[in-house]
C-alpha cells in the first residue's frame, strides 16, 4: 500500500481524470496523504494551456521531485511535451492517464480494502473474490497487510455475481491480490470452475479476471485457457506479471516462478485463443538487477510482445526485505525505464496499427472525455468512440465498430 500526494492543474476534464486515478487507487489499497512530504509518491496532473503554464509545471514539478520519493507527471503537458521534463533532468515518470495507478503499486499486488463485497460503479461491477495471496514477495508490503489467501466458495462469489449483474453490471472484473490461487486455502485449484459458473449467469455482460501470478496459473494453465476458449462472456486479456526477465532477479525478488513458467502461461494461451491481450508487468531498477539482467528482461519483452504492459522503477517500502538491499542510482533506473518505455510505445503502437481497418464488437463501459466513450473489445482493447450522442451509444450498450486510427495505448473507432 503506498501514500499519495496528487495536484491537478488546467480544465474539467483533467479533474475527471484526476477522480478516476484516484478511485483505480483506492481500490487498490493506496491512500492519499496531506502534502508531498508525507507521501511514497507525488502525482503532478498537468497542463499546458499557455507557455506560462509550461513554466509553472516545470517549476512545480521540481519542488514535488525534491518532496517526496517519486514523482509521476502525468496529463495535457506529459502526453504533448514529455521530452521538456526529461530535459529539465526530473527524476519523474511521464505517464498516460490510464498507467498511473499501475506504476503507483510498485509491482505489488492490488489491496481492496476491508472486506471482499462487491461495488457496482456505473456498468462495471467489482468483484473481489478473496483477499491475501500466497507469495512472499521480498518488495512487497501488501502481504504485511493482506495475509496468506482467504477464499470464499463459489457459490457465494457466483451469487454476489449474479447480483451485481441484476443490478445492471455489463461488465464484471474479477479482482484479488492474485486470483490464480483463489481456491488455495482450501487446497483446491478452483479459478476455472469459478469462471465458467460466472459465465453461465444469465445475462449479457462481460468479465474482466484481474491480475494472476504466473507461479499461479501455471498449474492450471491448460484449463483456465480452455474455459476462456470456451466463454464468450469472458475477455480474451490475461495480466500475468513477470517482473523480469532474469532468473536471477527473480530469485531474489522471492517470485514463485521463472522465466519458462511464465513462457509456458504465454504459450498455452497462443495455442488456445485465437486473438488475445497480455498484460505484464516489469520491475526495472530492482537492487540486484545488473545490466545483463535488464537486458534479459528487454529481451523477453520483444519475444512475448505484450499489448498492455506496467512499467515500475522499483523504490523501496519499509519493512520488507528488499528495503535492506543497496539500491542502484536513481539515473540508473531512469534509464532504464526510459528504454523500456521507449519499447513499449513501439510494440504497443505496432499492435494498435493492425487494428485499423478491422470491425470489432465492443462494449461500451463509461464515459469519456467530452462527447466521447469508452469501449472494450473481446479482447479488452479500449477503443474511444467520438461524438457519442450522434450515434445514441452510452454506457451498457453493445456496439460494432471499425477502427480508424490509434494513439497508441488506445484506438480510435466508429459506429457500423
Amino acid at each position: 500500500m503506498a501514500r499519495y500526494h496528487i495536484e491537478t492543474y488546467g480544465c474539467t476534464s483533467n479533474r475527471g481524470e484526476s477522480r478516476q486515478i484516484e478511485s483505480a487507487l483506492r481500490d487498490a489499497g493506496h491512500y492519499r496523504v496531506d502534502g508531498p512530504k508525507a507521501a511514497d509518491v507525488a502525482i503532478l496532473n498537468s497542463c499546458t494551456v499557455v507557455e506560462k503554464t509550461e513554466r509553472n509545471m516545470l517549476r512545480r514539478a521540481e519542488e514535488l521531485a525534491d518532496e517526496t520519493a517519486d514523482l509521476i507527471v502525468t496529463g495535457c503537458m506529459a502526453l504533448a511535451q514529455g521530452d521538456e521534463f526529461a530535459e529539465a533532468n526530473l527524476d519523474a515518470q511521464v505517464l498516460h492517464w490510464d498507467d498511473v495507478p499501475t506504476a503507483v503499486t510498485n509491482g505489488e499486488c492490488p489491496t481492496p480494502g476491508p472486506g471482499v463485497e462487491p461495488v457496482l460503479d456505473g456498468v462495471v461491477g467489482i468483484l473481489p473474490i478473496a483477499r491475501g495471496c500466497m507469495s512472499n514477495c521480498s518488495y512487497c508490503i501488501t502481504k504485511q497487510a493482506t495475509g496468506r489467501i482467504d477464499s470464499p466458495s463459489i457459490d457465494e462469489n457466483v451469487e454476489k455475481a449474479r447480483a451485481l449483474v441484476h443490478a445492471g453490471a455489463k461488465e464484471l472484473r474479477v479482482t484479488g491480490q492474485d486470483t490464480g490461487v483463489y481456491g488455495w486455502d482450501d487446497g483446491e485449484r478452483d479459478l476455472p470452475e469459478l469462471l465458467d459458473r460466472i459465465c453461465d449467469i444469465d445475462g449479457e455482460f462481460r468479465v474482466r479476471l484481474g491480475m494472476a501470478n504466473p507461479g499461479g496459473i501455471h498449474g492450471i494453465r491448460e484449463e483456465l485457457a480452455a474455459v476462456f476458449a470456451e466463454n464468450e462472456k469472458l475477455y480474451d486479456f490475461l495480466h500475468a506479471p513477470v517482473q523480469s526477465g532474469s532468473d536471477e532477479v527473480l530469485e531474489e525478488m522471492r517470485r514463485q516462478h521463472r522465466v519458462d513458467k511464465f513462457l509456458e502461461v504465454v504459450e498455452t494461451f497462443d495455442d488456445s485463443l485465437a486473438h488475445w491481450t497480455l498484460s505484464t508487468d516489469f520491475i526495472v531498477g530492482f537492487p540486484t538487477e545488473t545490466d545483463a539482467d535488464h537486458e534479459q528482461s528487454m529481451a523477453l519483452f520483444r519475444e512475448v510482445r505484450p499489448e498492455k504492459v506496467n512499467i515500475t522503477r522499483f523504490s523501496k517500502r519499509p519493512g520488507t526485505d528488499a528495503a535492506e538491499m543497496k539500491g542502484l542510482g536513481g539515473q540508473t533506473k531512469k534509464d532504464r525505464s526510459k528504454a523500456m518505455s521507449e519499447l513499449k510505445r513501439d510494440i504497443v503502437a505496432e499492435a494498435y496499427e493492425e487494428l485499423i481497418g478491422t470491425t470489432r464488437e465492443v462494449l461500451v463501459v463509461e464515459e469519456g472525455t467530452g462527447d466521447s466513450v469508452k469501449c472494450r473489445d473481446s479482447a479488452y482493447r479500449q477503443l474511444i468512440v467520438q461524438n457519442a450522442s450522434e450515434h445514441g451509444l452510452e454506457p451498457g450498450d453493445f456496439a460494432e465498430v471499425e477502427v480508424t486510427g490509434h494513439q497508441t495505448v488506445y484506438a480510435f473507432a466508429a459506429p457500423v
